[in-house]
């Protein structure tokens, strides 16, 4: 079949919005495991005005479109949701439950975002907070991706902005007009939670408009975007010049656990640490006479993995570090089979591209040099002559100031997870932003600020690791109680059963085990330094 450009256009955009459902996770879905009613006491707070009133609300940018009460349900109290719009596109949502706990609970986005507010994982993020008594607060980060799909929206500078920083901004302050307006008083205290797209919304939050929030939960934050892309770059120029198989992907994983499980100590199917792991490709199986082979590797392609694990340069030091080992393994997926964690994101299945080669190419055609350009070849992005070229972009994009000094003054606090396998954004990228603020602000750090490296942990979620935690609640007690998390306990789950749990350490603490008892026990470990 001969594919017309619009017909091209509308495979893009559907397969846009795939990505976002199904690989760019914006949220947690385990947040709210540990929370009980008696866990912070509040009590509940009726409506002081009409649900339908709140349309009386719109405004020169602000337009509430609908305000109207939801039924009770299996999965959620009564509520009023109120919808509108922010100029220009900003569309957003908030839910105020008929029985409010005082507290407004605003989550993010994933990848390019421009979500539908209706998409079952957003309705039942909002929902598990609502039920919970929370006010609830979302936004599409001002376009949809349905119609202007990846980055393309790029092209409207406002739209820029408004992913880049302005829509968290913007529908915060609305949220709590609204929440103000229908309960008589403002929300007691304010939380951000988001993972990807949505960590990189919660450090832009502290670090631009350290008001906004008094609890952020930062998941795999994509803080600095702009070097992910340069990072993709080198990924993808180094694979497409020297192919590897998806098949191949089980060598790599089956050398480097080999090399790396047990330098922590412990032979568990976890690598701690990556960083501890002197894995090198030059070990693994070489072709003979360099031909090609399922169960061999080319001197071609022995050079593209030197290149993932050896990073970006840029006048001889380091600009974007090398992706630590871990993620090649594969994991459970949610349709019952198995893939390694760098499917599809560094290699792709056949006739298929690589989510990296997508999400890169279109930064670099639509964001990175501040005006589109959508016939770039992203794959000639030069970073020694052309980094310069797109510091504008780097400056209301990425959220890499270190100086969180305002949001630490007026007693903000902060949850940090990544995964240590993730194979979506370099881990690395989280633990030198961690340091970066360690050495800015001391060992105060830590009284407002804990990283949780989680091993074995894909992108937000799944892997090999104890990914099913709740780091919500332990916020909300650090925020409300003064009780900061020591630890954060872990899950590996198997058909909705505990099969493993550990602890997750606040950083650069590890969990150790303590020498007998079940592995699979988080009661057999303690967090020390490494």
């Amino acid at each position: 079949m001969r594919l017309t450009s619009r017909t091209h256009a509308c495979m893009t955009a559907a397969l846009s919005v795939s990505l976002l459902g199904a690989t760019v996770a914006g949220q947690n879905g385990s947040q709210f495991r540990e929370w009980k009613a008696s866990t912070i006491k509040a009590a509940p707070v009726g409506p002081h005005a009409a649900c339908a009133s709140l349309v009386g609300l719109t405004g020169f940018e602000l337009s509430v479109t609908t305000a109207s009460i939801v039924a009770a349900s299996t999965d959620a109290p009564e509520f009023c949701r109120v919808s509108g719009q922010i100029q220009p596109e900003i569309r957003f949502e908030v839910g105020l439950p008929s029985a409010w706990n005082g507290r407004l609970y605003m989550f993010g986005n994933g990848g390019y975002a421009g979500e539908a507010l209706d998409a079952p994982g957003r309705v039942a993020t909002s929902r598990r907070a609502l039920a919970r008594g929370f006010a609830t607060a979302q936004m599409n980060t001002g376009h949809d991706a349905a119609v202007e799909p990846l980055g393309t929206f790029a092209s409207n500078p406002q739209k820029f902005l408004d992913y880049a920083y302005r829509s968290v901004h913007v529908t915060a302050l609305a949220a709590r007009r609204i929440v103000q307006a229908f309960y008589d008083g403002p929300p007691r205290h304010s939380y951000f939670d988001g993972c990807s797209t949505g960590g990189r919304q919660g450090l832009i939050a502290a670090q631009r408009f350290p008001d906004d929030f008094d609890g952020i939960v930062v998941g795999a934050p994509v803080l600095d975007l702009s070097g992910t892309m340069i990072g993709y770059v080198n990924n993808q120029r180094a694979l497409t010049a020297a192919p590897i198989a998806a098949g191949k992907l089980k060598v790599i994983a089956d050398a480097v656990y080999e090399k790396c499980d047990a330098t922590d100590g412990l032979r568990d199917g976890l690598i701690d640490d990556p960083r501890r792991c002197a894995f090198k490709p030059s070990g693994l199986p070489q072709c003979a006479d360099d031909a090609d082979a399922p169960a061999c590797f080319t001197a071609a392609q022995i050079h593209a993995l030197d290149s993932i694990y050896g990073g970006v340069k840029r006048n001889g030091a380091e600009l974007v570090p090398g992706w630590p080992v871990g993620a090649e393994v594969a994991a459970p997926t949610p349709n019952g089979g198995s893939a390694s964690g760098w499917l599809p994101w560094l290699v792709a299945p056949p006739a298929a591209r690589p989510i990296e080669a997508l999400f890169g190419e279109t930064f670099f055609k639509y964001l990175a040099f501040g005006r589109p350009n959508p016939g770039y070849d992203w794959l000639t992005f030069n970073v020694d002559a052309d980094f310069d070229k797109i510091q504008w972009t780097r400056s209301a994009l990425d959220a890499t100031d270190p100086d969180l000094s305002r949001f630490k003054a007026r007693g903000g606090k902060i949850v940090s997870y990544f995964g240590w396998a993730d194979p979506a954004l370099n881990p690395m990228m989280g633990v030198n932003y961690y340091e970066s603020v360690l050495q800015r602000s001391g060992a105060s750090t830590t009284d407002f600020y804990r990283l949780f490296m989680v091993p074995g942990m894909f992108h937000c979620r799944e892997g090999v690791g104890v990914s099913t935690f709740d780091a919500f609640t332990p916020l909300v007690e650090w925020v409300e109680n003064g009780t900061a998390p020591q630890t954060i306990i872990g899950s590996r789950l198997v058909d909705g059963k505990a099969v493993r749990t550990r602890p997750l350490c606040p950083y650069p603490e590890v969990a150790k085990y303590k020498g007998s008892g079940s592995i699979d026990d988080a009661a057999s470990f303690m967090c020390a330094r490494p």
